[in-house]
């Protein structure tokens, strides 16, 4: 079954574009049913989107990821997005996934992974704008609900952004997200947010701003600059769940809740409680949960001593031990909203 309400009232008719929405990004290997889940207990998004289904000639619907489709209890809508070349292939998924309740189908042309790029999906697509324009036509015409699109402003240079937003336009995409980087810049850089103020000028369809929207502060910032119909978070949503209802309280002319050390504490401990995680050796689930403490830990201290403890640690036994320290020891200390300068992430993956 697919949802087919406008974009701005999918399943709460009081989201509207008169106030800004929001979106958690997709990201492979994090945004599974338990994070979502996790997401949903300090302040859901407006807006949830699936890990990428692969898409190609022997591809099948991934069960550990229909699994955020079928058993979502967020009450929040869900876009499914997939990743691939192949059109026939391509409109296959997208008919399976359409018998599901999604809010729509989405489709990856942002990921920045060279293994993937290589293969000419994700970012690399934007390599090919006569290929966009193929995939794009024929998914429009077989799929009965929304057809969205997740991509970034270019490959090496945004040569063919404006060819691209025409092929946007041409086959009514319903929601544009749009990183304002391209592939090759990745995560590194700055965030050309006027490419996607260019985007919001030029297209009949709403963007959502994405690419370093690490806090409430640069969220109003960001949207006040692109005057985009809201805003998309990956990695920033790792680290401070927190921030999405931290988002709709300024957009509500209300105080900001503010976040402690302790709350974050009891945070690690929901990650480590997802069910994936309980299943495994012991060395599986501390590698685990350093992928999601590497963010959390930008905001921990200013120093950086949480990140360099943290990645030392081999046991559940020693990496809690240091949980505790810098997060119990003072727990009425408050959580910095945005990373301390200098302060890097080093995950293991990330899309």
């Amino acid at each position: 079954m697919t949802v087919t309400a406008p974009i701005s009232t999918a399943l709460d008719p009081s989201i509207g574009f008169t106030t800004a929405v929001t979106a958690l990004a997709p990201m492979q290997d994090v945004t599974d049913l338990g994070f979502m889940n996790v997401i949903a207990e300090y302040g859901c998004p407006d807006y949830f989107f699936t890990e990428y289904f692969r898409v190609h000639e022997s591809s099948r619907l991934d069960k550990p990821i229909l699994r955020s489709i079928t058993e979502n209890t967020t009450g929040k809508p869900i876009f499914a997005q997939m990743i691939g070349e192949s059109i026939p292939d391509l409109v296959r998924i997208a008919k399976l996934l359409s018998d599901y309740p999604v809010a729509g189908i989405d489709l990856n042309m942002g990921c920045p992974a060279p293994r993937i790029y290589r293969k000419n999906v994700g970012g690399g697509l934007l390599r090919d704008p006569d290929q966009i324009d193929r995939i794009l036509g024929e998914l429009r015409a077989n799929i009965a609900g929304r057809l969205t699109v997740k991509m970034r402003i270019g490959f090496e240079d945004t040569s063919q952004f404006d060819r691209v937003l025409d092929l946007i336009d041409k086959h009514d995409i319903d929601l544009l997200s749009l990183h304002g980087r391209t592939v090759k810049e990745a995560y590194h850089g700055a965030v050309h947010y006027d490419s996607i103020a260019q985007a919001v000028a030029r297209l009949r369809c709403p963007v959502l701003a994405n690419g370093n929207v690490s806090s409430v502060s640069t969220a109003m910032a960001v949207l006040s600059q692109t005057q985009a119909a809201g805003v998309m978070i990956g990695r920033s949503a790792i680290r401070n769940p927190w921030i999405f209802s931290q988002i709709r309280q300024a957009l509500g002319g209300q105080e900001i809740s503010v976040v402690t050390l302790g709350q974050v504490r009891g945070y690690i401990d929901r990650i480590y409680e997802m069910p994936k995680v309980k299943v495994v050796p012991e060395k599986s689930r501390v590698s685990h949960l350093k992928m999601y403490l590497n963010y959390i830990g930008q905001s921990v201290d200013a120093e950086g001593g949480f990140l360099r403890e943290m990645r030392r640690a081999q046991t559940e036994v020693e990496l809690f031990g240091i949980c505790d320290r810098y997060l119990l020891t003072n727990p009425q200390q408050l959580f910095s909203p945005d990373p301390y300068p200098g302060i890097f992430a080093r995950p293991k993956c990330e899309d």
